[in-house]
């Protein structure tokens, strides 16, 4: 009976996260964040040699480029994080770079930093 009640406040506490923006709650299918009411698709990548130097990418912009430029900010902290435990980046092009000279191709925007150790 206690394994029953667990597994049910598992299941029901995993369901929250969708309301929160954080997955479908059960870690399948959905990579998606929500921004700015919006919800992006989003990649970091860097050289396994360099994990420092990376590149975030989101999409769609056109749902919102306020939402895609957060998107992007939070997928660069998430890589850094992940391998440097530190959130802190030096952006080469980043949010705060000026709207009009974002790198925008498509209809994904591309931000680029270093992590800082």
């Amino acid at each position: 009976m206690t394994r029953l009640v667990l597994l049910v406040a598992l299941v029901a506490s995993l369901a929250g996260c969708e309301r929160l923006g954080l997955g479908n709650g059960f870690g399948i299918g959905r990579d998606r964040q929500a921004f700015d009411g919006q919800n992006y698709r989003g990649t970091a990548r860097s050289e396994r040699g360099d994990r420092k130097s990376f590149t975030a990418s989101v999409r769609p912009v056109s749902a919102s480029l306020e939402g895609a430029i957060q998107a992007a900010e939070y997928e660069g902290v998430k890589h850094c994080i992940k391998f440097y435990g530190t959130s802190e980046i030096a952006w080469a092009v980043g949010p705060d770079t000026p709207r009009e000279q974002l790198p925008i191709e498509g209809d994904t925007l591309t931000f680029s930093g270093v992590c800082v150790e």
